[in-house]
């Protein structure tokens, strides 16, 4: 059984950092493309960035580039978002998402692409 729990999420000032765990079970990292999506109160989910388990391929939206950064551990089964000069619009609720086939979608995959999610872990950009 597919399942991906994050952690890392809480209440950061303007210009923190912070840095997400997305543990995944039940799959081989290296066949998937493992995502982070987000969604503020009141909005639509969007994608932020994505890395392929095979090739350690990635791709970030324009409005995290230079400031996050994503990564993998196979050995752990781990997907982490280091976040970094964060921002009060970086508010949201951070998910990660499980897709089979590690080639990354571009520009970047779609919400309804992906297979699997976890349950998120909210993120606060405030001073």
């Amino acid at each position: 059984q597919v399942q991906l729990v994050e952690s890392g999420g809480g209440l950061v000032q303007p210009g923190g950092s912070l840095r997400l765990s997305c543990a995944v079970s039940g799959f081989t990292l290296e066949y998937y493309a493992i995502g982070w999506f987000r969604q503020a109160p009141g909005k639509e989910r969007e994608g932020v960035s994505c890395i392929s388990g095979d090739d350690g391929d990635t791709a970030y939206v324009d409005s995290v580039k230079g400031r996050f950064t994503i990564s993998s551990d196979s050995a752990k089964n781990m997907v982490y978002l280091q976040m970094n000069n964060l921002k009060p619009e970086d508010t949201a609720v951070y998910y990660c998402a499980a897709v089979w086939g590690s080639t990354i979608v571009r520009p970047f995959p779609p919400v309804a692409y992906m297979d699997s999610w976890g349950k998120g872990t909210p993120v606060t950009v405030s001073s």
